[in-house]
């Protein structure tokens, strides 16, 4: 890594002293030398994060690790699941309704919290934009106290599925929770599409900026495109009902 420091210290200084005879405006030659110059920043900590958890086997906390050279916005996400125990990058949060639109959604920034402090908020942002829906459903890292009481208070229905068995046991004697928790089964193929047909995977987009400009246009066109296919729908069923009545 000394001897690529050294590599491209040479180029750096090179390029600074003569880009005028390469064909780059001095725009994009300094783009290029302000890349430069931020790996060369980094290299210190980085070669230090290395030696201490390769040849030293020691652990280095998240909060002094450097998970990219290129992008530090992107945190250490911790999973739990088979395959996926932890992951890096932002957290993003996506609610739909019954229908399939998508009506809330939040690229968090910084470590994301817990799902169950996510409740309040969408709710709020919800209510603000479109009124109090009729009820809520999330999985089990939804649940909590807290999100129990506040759904409560605001009198939505509470169709999170909930952390305690004893308490799910009960839930599930209700016929309306269970086809609300049913419907929420297909919130998972909706993220599937999401990601997989408009965001691709990964997300190419630079920056967490960036990357929340790119997903804000992919909801807005994956619900037009919800919006167009309900639309034929309805055209469809009409026509149908047109046609059997003559």
């Amino acid at each position: 890594m000394k001897t690529i420091e050294g590599h491209a210290r040479n180029y750096h200084a090179v390029l600074e002293e003569r880009w005028a005879e390469t064909d780059w405006s001095e725009i994009e030659a300094q783009i290029v030398l302000d890349r430069i110059q931020g790996i060369l920043d980094q290299l210190p900590q980085a070669m230090h994060q290395a030696h201490e958890r390769i040849i030293g086997e020691r652990r280095v906390a998240n909060s002094e690790k450097i998970l990219s050279l290129y992008d530090p916005d992107i945190h250490v996400l911790v999973r739990g699941k088979a395959g996926a125990e932890v992951e890096f990058g932002n957290g993003l949060y996506l609610a739909e309704q019954a229908d399939g639109l998508i009506v809330d959604w939040d690229f968090m920034q910084d470590q994301p919290p817990s799902d169950s402090k996510l409740v309040k908020s969408s709710i709020e942002r919800i209510t603000g934009s479109y009124g109090k829906p009729d009820s809520y459903t999330g999985d089990r890292g939804f649940d909590s106290a807290n999100a129990r009481t506040d759904l409560e208070e605001l009198g939505i229905i509470n169709a999170i599925c909930p952390r305690s068995v004893p308490l799910l046991k009960e839930k599930l004697e209700d016929e309306g929770f269970c086809l609300l928790q049913k419907r929420r089964g297909s919130t998972e193929g909706r993220i599937g599409i999401f990601k997989n047909a408009y965001l691709g995977t990964p997300l190419r987009s630079k920056g967490y900026e960036n990357r929340k400009t790119r997903i804000e246009w992919c909801i807005l066109g994956h619900n037009l495109w919800k919006l167009a296919a309900m639309a034929a729908q309805k055209r469809a069923e009409l026509e149908a009902e047109l046609a059997a009545a003559a």
